[in-house]
């Protein structure tokens, strides 16, 4: 995940600083909700392309979110997690030091799609379940280039339409899954904000921290510039979290990195 920033030095000029950002779910409910958070933005970005190519992309982002959403009763998930932090956050209302006008907006935010969730009717996406299109190129995908032309006229066929009538299929489609999709990038925005930053370093390119117990442990975000020429690879356990800096190399195995490297690190415990 990328990062932008813009910062302003002493002479009054102002610097875009980029940062790159690493993220470790501590639970699979989280795991889940940042699976649909990049489906979301997968589908966004390739959704109002013109081309053909862009209406696969965006159709297989949709095929995608279909099997998320057919595993795991994920509305009733997204609903306890909305109610929860609903709860967590009512409670710093009488807080001096909290923005009450942010606040109020957020708890509004989570009350509408609180609401929005309870009046989907059964299983979401359940009305895709018979249909042929779909079904039929669910079940070629998982063969490499099983959707060519001569697998599939049909979708050859819709993909050969005027590229309003795919948006406007590609629309249909997606707003099945749009409201539990966006409650749960709401849900990871208030993960992700609910937490400080802390300056860290890792000594020889690895960090350790333990977990406290006692609270439930949401999310890690390990951010770096990013001009720092290692990558971080997370891993976590249900005690304690570790950070490793690599060196990517393309055609012989990763190394870890061997210096002292500065990093900004989160630990989302809402």
């Amino acid at each position: 995940m990328l990062h932008v920033n813009t910062q302003t030095t002493d002479d009054g000029v102002s610097r875009v600083t980029k940062k790159i950002a690493y993220e470790q779910p501590l639970n699979e409910r989280i795991r889940t909700f940042m699976r649909l958070e990049f489906l979301l933005q997968q589908m966004q970005a390739n959704l109002d392309g013109q081309r053909m190519w862009d209406a696969r992309a965006s159709l297989q982002s949709i095929l995608d979110v279909q099997s998320v959403f057919s595993r795991a009763d994920i509305k009733t998930e997204l609903i306890k997690e909305l109610e929860r932090l609903g709860s967590v956050l009512e409670r710093l209302a009488e807080n001096p030091n909290v923005d009450a006008r942010k606040l109020t907006q957020v708890l509004a935010d989570i009350d509408l799609y609180t609401d929005r969730l309870h009046s989907l009717p059964g299983p979401i996406g359940h009305e895709l379940k018979d249909n042929e299109l779909l079904s039929a190129i669910r079940q070629r995908s998982s063969i490499p280039g099983g959707a060519c032309q001569f697998d599939l006229p049909g979708y050859h066929f819709w993909l050969e339409q005027p590229s309003e009538r795919r948006h406007e299929d590609l629309l249909n489609w997606f707003r099945l899954f749009e409201t539990p999709m966006l409650a749960a990038q709401l849900i990871l925005r208030m993960i992700r904000e609910s937490a400080p930053v802390t300056d860290v370093i890792a000594l020889e390119g690895f960090f350790q921290q333990n977990l406290d117990a006692t609270t439930p442990s949401q999310l890690v975000r390990v951010i770096v510039p990013a001009t720092c020429p290692y990558y971080a690879e997370v891993s976590a356990g249900k005690h304690r979290f570790a950070v490793r800096f690599m060196t990517l190399r393309m055609n012989e195995r990763d190394i870890p990195a061997r210096e002292t490297v500065s990093f900004q690190l989160t630990c989302a415990t809402i």
